[in-house]
C-alpha cells in the first residue's frame, strides 16, 4: 500500500473517532459501539475487494496492552485522595470489590452449568466479564450530576485495577491457590517498593528536565517498568496506578524540604500538560483497538443463538449483582448507576490473554462481542432516559454541604 494512502486512512480514522465522541456526547450513544460497527463495515468492504489487513492478531493485544497502561495512568491522574474524598473512596472500593467478586462467581456458575467445564476454569474465563470498563464508563457519565459522576469514575477505575490483580492471581503458574496468593503478595510488595522509588525519581525528572521533549521519555519509563514487571510476573499495572495517584496527590506525599527539592513553580501547569498528553494518547490507542476488534469479528457469530442466550444471562448476572452492590454502598436512587456497567477494552484484552489451559472448552466466539455491545446499549438507554435525582435526594445533598456551626461553649460554673 502506498504510504500516502496509509497516512490518509490513519488520519481519517482519528478524525472519525473524534466525530464519534462528539456524537456520543450529544446522543449518549457510546463511541465504542460506533467504532465496533465501523470496524465490522470495514471488514465487509475489504472482503468485497479481496483485501486483507496483515497482523490483526498481533496488533489487537499489542494495542490493548498499550491502551490499558495509558487508561490506568489516566485513571490514576484523575483520582484525588484528599479534599474529603475518603468516604467516597471507601464506598467505591467496597463497591468495586464486591461487584467484581459477586459477578465473577455468578457468571462462572453460568459457564460451569452450561458448558460443563471445571469450576476453576469457569472462574478464570468469567473474570474479564466481571470488570467494569472505565474506558467506556467514564466518558459516558460526563453529563450526570457530580455525585453520580464521581462515584462512577472512582468505582470503574478501581474495578479495572482490582480485576487485573485478581486475574493475575488466578493465572499465575503455581501448584496451589495458596501458593499463588503468596507469590502475588510478594510481587505486590516488591512492585509497591519499586513504584515508590520510581515516583520520586520521575517527579524529580519532571521538575528538572528543561528539554522540550519531557513527557514521552517519562511515559517510556513507565512502559519499561510495566514490561520488565510482566517478565517477572509482577503486578506491573499497580506501579502505573501508584505513579498516577502520586503525581495527582503530591501534596500528601511531598512535604517540607522534599517539596522544594522535587517540585517547581511550574509543576501544576506541567501536570495538566502531562494529563492532556496521556488522555489524547489513550484516545488514539483506544480508537484503533476497537476498530481492529470490530474488524476481527465474524458477523456469522451474531447469528449464533446460544451466544445470545449466554450473553443475555451474563447481562442479567451483571445487573443482579450490581443491584446488591449499589444497595450496600450507594445512598439514594440507583438510577442510572444500576445499568452503567459496560464491558470494554479491559474485558477483551484479558479474555484474549487467558492461557489455553484455563479457557472454558466450547466457549462461543460471539459471546465476547455481544456482551460488549449489549452492556454498552443498556448503559446508553439508562443515561438517555435519566431525568435527574429525586428532589428529596437533592435536598439531602444540599444539607450535607452546609457546614455545621460549632456548638457554643458550655457556661463555666464558678465554685465557691
Amino acid at each position: 500500500m502506498d504510504i500516502s494512502i496509509l497516512i490518509i486512512i490513519l488520519s481519517c480514522t482519528v478524525l472519525l473517532s473524534y466525530a464519534f465522541d462528539l456524537i456520543s456526547s450529544r446522543t449518549k450513544l457510546p463511541s465504542v459501539v460506533l467504532l465496533l460497527a465501523t470496524g465490522m463495515i470495514g471488514r465487509q468492504v475489504t472482503d468485497h475487494f479481496d483485501v486483507r489487513i496483515p497482523g490483526v492478531d498481533v496488533l489487537l493485544p499489542t494495542l490493548g496492552t498499550i491502551g490499558l497502561i495509558l487508561i490506568v495512568l489516566e485513571g490514576g491522574l484523575d483520582l484525588e485522595l484528599s479534599g474529603g474524598k475518603h468516604k467516597l473512596i471507601g464506598r467505591t472500593l467496597l463497591s468495586a470489590l464486591l461487584g467484581l467478586v459477586l459477578s465473577m462467581l455468578v457468571i462462572a456458575g453460568i459457564f460451569y452449568l452450561l458448558l460443563g467445564e471445571s469450576f476453576y476454569n469457569a472462574v478464570v474465563t468469567a473474570t474479564p466479564f466481571a470488570i467494569i470498563s472505565s474506558a467506556v464508563a467514564i466518558p459516558s457519565v460526563s453529563g450526570l450530576e457530580k455525585r453520580r459522576r464521581e462515584y462512577m469514575v472512582y468505582e470503574s477505575s478501581l474495578s479495572d485495577i482490582l480485576g487485573l490483580m485478581l486475574f493475575n492471581i488466578l493465572v499465575l503458574p503455581s501448584n496451589s491457590g495458596w501458593e499463588s496468593a503468596g507469590q502475588f503478595l510478594q510481587s505486590t510488595l516488591l512492585i509497591v517498593i519499586i513504584s515508590v522509588i520510581s515516583c520520586f525519581i520521575l517527579l524529580y525528572l519532571i521538575a528538572r528536565i528543561s528539554h522540550h521533549v519531557k513527557y514521552l521519555p517519562i511515559i517510556s519509563v513507565l512502559f519499561l517498568i510495566y514490561a520488565v514487571g510482566k517478565l517477572y510476573h509482577l503486578s506491573s499495572l499497580l506501579a502505573i496506578l501508584i505513579f498516577g495517584l502520586f503525581l495527582n496527590n503530591t501534596e500528601l506525599f511531598v512535604r517540607g524540604k522534599l517539596h522544594t527539592f522535587l517540585k517547581n513553580d511550574l509543576f501544576e501547569a506541567e501536570l495538566e500538560q502531562f494529563k492532556q498528553l496521556t488522555a489524547e494518547s489513550a484516545f488514539v490507542i483506544r480508537t484503533f483497538f476497537f476498530l481492529i476488534f470490530g474488524y476481527s469479528a465474524d458477523l456469522g457469530d451474531f447469528a449464533d443463538l446460544d451466544a445470545w442466550i449466554v450473553s443475555l444471562l451474563i447481562l442479567l448476572a451483571i445487573l443482579g449483582t450490581r443491584f446488591i452492590t449499589l444497595k450496600t454502598t450507594f445512598r439514594g436512587s440507583l438510577s442510572p448507576l444500576l445499568y452503567i456497567a459496560p464491558r470494554g477494552l479491559i474485558t477483551v484484552l484479558l479474555f484474549l490473554s487467558i492461557p489455553e489451559q484455563y479457557m472454558v472448552a466450547g466457549f462461543r466466539k460471539g459471546i465476547l462481542m455481544i456482551t460488549v455491545i449489549i452492556t454498552a446499549i443498556t448503559m446508553m438507554t439508562a443515561v438517555m432516559t435519566y431525568k435527574g435525582p429525586p428532589e428529596e435526594e437533592v435536598l439531602d445533598e444540599e444539607l450535607e454541604e452546609i457546614p455545621k456551626s460549632p456548638e457554643p461553649p458550655l457556661p463555666q460554673i464558678k465554685r465557691g
